[in-house]
């Protein structure tokens, strides 16, 4: 595991030469919330490295219910029987199983690895404009249907799980890249992910985190080109 640290963003990286899976700590005053969980073997790195910042993993965040972002949910959850499991209404679904689409949903399958046999069950369901500690929840439907990103509200740091990728260059989640074509595999619905991705351009945020690549300062310049690129495609 490689951790990297920028301002409040800790990045703790899987595999990260190979087949990239990150998962993140924001750092409050007194406590850390985790994002997203990564593999089931990254529990115990996962400890560790809250233990060496020195302060509590008192909330868990999941930015949606793929395997990769879930991996050690239960036995974190199984440690941390305190922490507070937060996650989006709708993804709240595919976490206990329910692949079915809604019936405002378009009728294409979600894809990727879902979740199967999660214990686990959510704290708290989340919802566009919540809050949770110093983090805004925004809604970014497209990966999943029920993808979330969060909002540092103190920095402007945005950690948007797969609705952009990062590993090789910047995508929109959906957009086909060679070097790292999985997430491209994965998504749900690429033209609400590209939706999403605008939405969080304008947030012009200071940092961008992703579930899969290297974090990125001041990336306003390549959203740009990678909204450009993804329109290019998806609009044909």
């Amino acid at each position: 595991m490689k951790v990297t640290n920028i301002g409040t963003v800790f990045q703790l990286s899987f595999m990260p030469r190979i087949f990239p899976v990150n998962c993140y700590f924001v750092e409050e005053e007194s406590e850390l919330t985790l994002i997203d969980t990564a593999l089931p073997y990254s529990t115990k790195s996962i400890i560790n490295a809250a233990k060496k910042i020195g302060k509590p993993i008192t909330r868990i965040i999941i930015t949606h219910a793929h395997s990769d972002h879930i991996g050690a949910l239960d036995m974190l959850k199984e440690l941390l029987p305190s922490s507070q499991v937060c996650i989006s209404s709708r993804d709240a679904l595919l976490l206990e199983g329910n692949s079915t689409l809604l019936p405002n949903e378009k009728n294409t399958p979600i894809r990727g690895g879902l979740p199967k046999n999660i214990k686990t069950k959510p704290d708290l369901l989340l919802e566009e404009g919540d809050r949770v500690g110093s983090l805004e929840v925004i809604s970014t439907p497209g990966h999943t249907p029920g993808s979330i990103t969060l909002f540092d509200t103190r920095n402007q740091s945005l950690i948007a799980g797969d609705a952009l990728i990062t590993r090789g260059k910047l995508v929109v989640s959906g957009m086909m890249n060679l070097l790292f074509p999985f997430p491209a595999l994965a998504t749900w619905d690429k033209n609400t992910a590209l939706e999403s991705v605008k939405k969080l351009s304008e947030l012009n945020p200071s940092l961008l985190a992703v579930g899969h690549g290297k974090m990125l300062m001041q990336p306003q310049e390549l959203l740009k080109i990678a909204i450009a690129e993804a329109e290019k495609i998806f609009y044909k």
